[in-house]
């Protein structure tokens, strides 16, 4: 039988996929495309905003005009927070829960069409379990994800995650050691470290992320590391001057800020303040002159003034960042922000999020600009894109190169020479023949 696999949200939501498709792999199915015809549907889905769980509808339609017949599962936090809603979802077969993911195969006895949905969900607060998850042969790709912790005992009064994952917990870190091996004996060259909230790493452990870093750095191989992303609060010292010394920590941080207003910051319930998220980017730039900066933002929120927004809009203008991540904020049943007075407009919201789009571009124009002259070190990608490969820098520039087998999944040193149409420039450095590259 055939399985196509199809992901929504974040890079945990991948790792988990990949684990979900080595279940099918162990009881003998083919992983096919999800462009392409299948026996069985998985969608792991994310519920962090409205237009997230659309798409999942949207989906499950697309895979059974592709098949009529297809068992369709819907699993991940949009499965968790509202089965009923999912399972009644025409096409439907069986929704499984945050824990139930990870047991597929003791849950679902055939893959047979269900006149209705089966429900597997348990009850958040029995969530106590951790579920490995980690890239595997399922994956095509050269990038792997590690997922080494889950849940969130944050109350974000926007964000539904902790009601769907549950508490903080982490993997063991010699469990963590041991998978991290694993996926280097795969030949990954780039591992990427993936949870809910990341930096809350092994606080029930009696350990923290900086120790699990230090511990990872010092292994044997040609690898690196990246942190998916990491609360500002969270994101220590140690960890900023590790980084700049290893190279086999990715000089690259993702740090979200949500809102430049410390008014809006106190409505959403962060856990710092923007003088605070301020004088971060500035250390980490002195410290880590070439990193990479990404940043989360949310536009729109209940309360947010068109004065709140231009703060937002200047502040991180006046960063030293490299890019934005816009998210438009929409209502999520059961948070404390969904009952805050002063709702903004959806077309002003929409109008925000245009504007901080732009900033984005102009942000990453600028850093790449400030690269021009300076050698990274890139790992590109397998996939043949039209005669084209990509790959990412250790500071997260996009590369595209004409494709060569010979550079897939190797760390090759490339020099920027310049920028055309906001395209920059250079060659490869660690060949004996220099090599045109376009970084995109």
């Amino acid at each position: 039988m055939k399985v196509a696999l199809h992901t929504l949200g974040c890079k945990l939501n991948f790792s988990e996929t990949s684990s979900i498709g080595s279940q099918f792999l162990s009881n003998g199915f083919d992983i096919v495309d999800p462009k392409d015809q299948a026996d069985v549907y998985v969608v792991n889905t994310c519920t962090v905003t409205e237009s997230a769980e659309r798409e999942c509808r949207q989906i499950v339609r697309r895979f059974l005009r592709q098949n009529p017949e297809a068992y369709i599962i819907v699993t991940g936090c949009y499965a968790q927070l509202r089965p009923q809603e999912i399972s009644s979802i025409k096409g439907v077969d069986a929704v499984l829960g945050s824990n139930e993911k990870f047991d597929l195969f003791s849950l679902i006895n055939n893959f047979n069409k269900k006149e209705l949905a089966c429900i597997f969900v348990s009850p958040v607060d029995e969530q106590n379990e951790f579920g490995h998850a980690h890239s595997s042969d399922v994956d095509s790709r050269t990038r792997a994800y590690l997922k080494i912790q889950d849940g969130c005992d944050y109350k974000c009064t926007f964000c539904t995650i902790p009601l769907a994952r549950g508490k903080s917990r982490s993997m063991n870190p010699d469990e963590v050691v041991l998978e991290f091996k694993k996926l280097l004996e795969k030949n990954y060259k780039e591992i990427i470290l993936t949870g809910v909230n990341v930096g809350d790493y092994g606080k029930s452990l009696d350990t923290n992320l900086y120790e699990l870093l230090l511990r990872l750095t010092k292994m044997d191989g040609n690898f690196r590391m990246r942190i998916s992303s990491i609360e500002p609060n969270l994101l220590s010292d140690e960890i900023i001057e590790l980084t700049a010394e290893s190279n086999k920590l990715c000089k690259h941080f993702h740090i979200p800020l949500q809102s430049g207003s410390s008014i809006i910051l106190k409505l959403m319930q962060r856990r710092y303040k923007a003088d605070d998220y301020e004088r971060l980017i500035h250390k980490i730039k002195k410290r880590i002159p070439d990193a990479g900066i990404g940043v989360d933002v949310i536009v729109g929120f209940p309360g947010e003034t068109h004065e709140d927004f231009l703060i937002t809009h200047n502040f991180l203008r006046d960063l030293p960042i490299s890019y934005l991540h816009v998210f438009t904020y929409s209502e999520r049943p059961n948070t404390k922000a969904i009952e805050l007075d002063l709702k903004v407009d959806v077309h002003e919201r929409r109008e925000r999020n245009n504007i901080l789009r732009i900033l984005s571009d102009k942000k990453r124009n600028e850093f790449y600009n400030q690269m021009l002259g300076k050698e990274h070190d890139v790992v590109f990608e397998h996939e043949n894109h039209n005669g084209l490969m990509k790959g990412f820098s250790s500071n997260y520039i996009r590369v595209s190169h004409s494709f060569n087998p010979d550079l897939v999944n190797n760390i090759s040193q490339i020099k920027i020479t310049g920028i055309k149409n906001g395209i920059c420039t250079g060659k490869i450095v660690d060949t004996k023949k220099a090599v045109d590259l376009i970084v995109t």
